[in-house]
């Protein structure tokens, strides 16, 4: 079985990145987590960064059910303090200071942040009086005074919930009321068994986002089938593909997106420890998309509970994909190309990353 790589030393590929999935519940620090838990009062089942770590991460090939209930280890300790939260949007950023980052999606789940003008009120909190609309408003505060500070361009995009259709509207209410103030898309994610046509909650929610012009991406082929990822395409509109892995079991379904230029989010460490990939690296779909000259970025998913960085992602594929810096310059090309960043920006990105891979200046690549 192939292991992920970890890299402390030099960067596998030390230029600057674009990363379009990760999200920022899945990105937090474990010595934040045990602050403020210790700050407001909350008793954890561990007290050390190594303890806690133990509990928080995944370290073998789990499932995704699995992986999510990760979740519920240090999400309460979060979730409805104004501190917490936008603490942890500043730090994000840092991170991705850190690992080489010039531009992050990073996203997230108002309604999981939330503890107040949310229905159920999530991690059994009490009720109390952040709301969804303010946690957007937070997570824009942590992420522009971190942009600030650490050189860093982030924007973030809204999560629905599959489970959860009642809270998609407000979702693509919340991205149509900051779409000027750091946020840039939607997203559906969770459980993929649950078909999303069953539910006019999230279908009602994208129609919306077409219609006002929102980008959306969507959770889709990660451990479901190659129908969640035609779904995601022809019902919700979906620009981007979060994962995408198994849309390779559906020929026809692979070359339409191949010739459409679609663009997957993929996460090789992520597909591996959540169960939705052959744990064996040398056999993952990345090789045939890389083959085909598909569309597709690396990203970590959740650095948290995968114990990963980015680099962990890059080196992996260099090791057992055969990656080379050619391969990532043009994946970041392609990157920063299917970001949902305004044109004139998305040019300036363009012309950031051509200067820095000492290629000929040309956004109209």
């Amino acid at each position: 079985m192939a292991e992920h790589c970890t890299n402390d030393r030099q960067p596998t590929f030390s230029k600057p990145k674009v990363e379009l999935h990760v999200h920022l519940d899945g990105a937090i620090r474990i010595d934040t987590i045990l602050d403020v838990a210790k700050q407001r009062g909350i008793l954890l089942p561990a007290d050390t960064v190594a303890a806690l770590k133990g509990l928080c991460t995944v370290s073998e090939p789990a499932t995704l059910t699995e992986f999510l209930g990760k979740f519920n280890q240090y999400m309460h300790v979060i979730a409805g303090d104004r501190k917490a939260i936008k603490r942890i949007a500043y730090e994000f950023v840092e991170a991705k200071a850190k690992e080489g980052v010039a531009y992050v999606e990073v996203r997230y789940s108002p309604h999981f942040l939330a503890n107040s003008g949310v229905e159920p009120i999530p991690w059994d909190q009490k009720e109390g009086d952040v709301t969804p609309d303010e946690v957007v408003r937070l997570v824009n505060e942590g992420l522009s005074e971190g942009e600030k500070a650490f050189k860093v361009k982030a924007r973030s995009i809204l999560c629905c919930m599959r489970h959860m259709p009642n809270w998609s509207m407000e979702v693509v209410e919340l991205c149509k009321k900051y779409r000027n103030d750091g946020v840039v898309a939607i997203d559906l994610a969770g459980d993929e068994s649950m078909n999303c046509v069953a539910y006019p909650g999230h279908r009602n929610a994208y129609e919306e986002a077409v219609k006002c012009g929102i980008h959306r991406t969507v959770h889709a082929g990660e451990v479901g089938p190659p129908s969640v990822v035609k779904e995601a395409v022809d019902v919700l509109k979906a620009e981007r593909i979060g994962h995408g892995y198994h849309t390779v079991e559906d020929q026809a379904l692979y070359r339409r997106l191949l010739e459409n230029n679609m663009h997957f989010e993929i996460c090789p460490v992520s597909s591996k420890l959540t169960g939705a990939c052959d744990p064996d690296f040398t056999k993952h779909p990345l090789i045939k998309f890389k083959k085909d000259k598909a569309n597709y970025s690396l990203n970590t998913d959740d650095p948290l509970i995968f114990n990963s960085t980015l680099d962990t992602d890059y080196a992996t594929v260099q090791k057992y994909m055969g990656f080379t810096d050619e391969d990532f310059k043009r994946l970041n090309i392609n990157a920063a190309q299917a970001s949902f960043l305004p044109e004139k920006e998305k040019k300036d990105l363009l012309n950031l990353l051509y200067n820095a891979y000492d290629m000929v200046d040309s956004t109209e690549l």
